[in-house]
């Protein structure tokens, strides 16, 4: 699907990314795409039994309708990525000690990372939204593997004390599924929804 005679030029922003995470600007800007930022400020609590891929579909939607009502001209993307263990949240460690009680928690057991996506384009009354989940092993971790890798400073700002795309690498066992899910955005089904709400290739206006 090749990019219309109206897209915007090479260089113009394609839609507005409605997230201040810098893995989804750095995977973004790696696809070369053109886009600027819009983080949106909303309520990220869970609701009552809400299963943690109902809250990270939720939360996507929230969080590009919010910024889509304010940036109404071009699509907005959203995403919201949760470490599931079981039907338990891990979110961003408050401490050194939670990220240490996190990283002991997921030593040698499966765990999902969920990333719901949304992309609303008020303008047009488009939206497109999904999910992607990616199953994940830890190896069986020493308490001197926890020890060095909460050293390297990686823990405190990622879902789950970890960054697979850093030396959290090393703690995997196994992966199913994307790995750009795991860094904070399932690129595959981002461009294809992208796709969807542009009515052409994002990659052709590179």
């Amino acid at each position: 699907m090749k990019a219309p005679p109206d897209s915007p030029s090479a260089g113009e922003p394609l839609f507005v990314l409605a997230s201040a995470s810098p893995r989804r600007r750095e995977l973004l800007a790696a696809a070369g795409l053109a886009f600027r930022i819009h983080p949106a400020d909303v309520d990220e609590s869970p609701l009552g039994g809400e299963s943690p891929e109902d809250l990270a579909l939720r939360l996507a939607t929230l969080k590009a309708r919010a910024v889509g009502a304010l940036e109404p001209d071009l699509p907005v993307l959203s995403a919201d990525t949760i470490v599931a263990l079981g039907d338990g949240i891990l979110g961003k460690p408050d401490s050194p000690a939670q990220a240490r009680d996190m990283l002991e928690r997921l030593s040698g057991r499966p765990h999902r990372v969920i990333t719901g996506y949304c992309l609303t384009w008020a303008a047009k009354g488009r939206e497109r939204s999904g999910l992607a989940v990616t199953k994940i092993a830890f190896r069986r971790l020493t308490g001197a593997e926890i020890d060095w890798y909460l050293s390297l400073g990686q823990s405190m700002d990622k879902a789950g004390a970890y960054a697979i795309q850093m030396e959290g690498g090393f703690l995997t066992d196994w992966l199913e599924g994307s790995f750009t899910n795991v860094v904070g955005l399932p690129l595959k089904e981002t461009l294809a929804a992208l796709s969807e709400v542009l009515g052409f290739d994002p990659l052709q206006a590179r």
